[in-house]
């Protein structure tokens, strides 16, 4: 009976961390929604030049997130801990990549020896 059981409550956990399809499409329309602002910071002209990057960099955050709750699930209940703990230390490696990676080229631009400029000869 134990195993009977064991096995009950084995595939009750595994659906339990799927979503239903009004999660489904709520998430699809936010992606769709965040990807069309993205796009018309860019070909709208009315975000100013400055602001371009920026904007797309928050949108680009917010896809991630949403991407992450409606899709992979990924919540801070109690059986989720574990793959949030994952995917923040994830994220924590890839920022220590980028910005490493960011800060070194920076350094190696300005130590770099730049060429004099071209003098006239006349």
């Amino acid at each position: 009976m134990a195993s009977q059981h064991g096995h009950a409550s084995g595939a009750d956990h595994q659906h339990a961390g799927h979503g239903s399809l009004k999660s489904y499409i709520v998430g699809f329309i936010l992606s769709i929604v965040l990807t069309l602002l993205s796009f018309g910071c860019v070909m709208s002209g009315a975000v100013p030049h400055d602001l371009i990057v920026p904007g797309i960099v928050v949108f680009c955050v917010a896809q991630v997130l949403v991407q992450l709750v409606f899709f992979l699930h990924l919540s801070t209940a109690p059986g989720q801990r574990s793959n949030l703990t994952i995917g923040v230390f994830t994220v924590l490696i890839i920022a220590i990549v980028v910005v490493g990676s960011l800060w070194v080229l920076h350094n190696m631009n300005v130590n770099m020896m730049h060429p004099l400029p071209m003098t006239s000869m006349g």
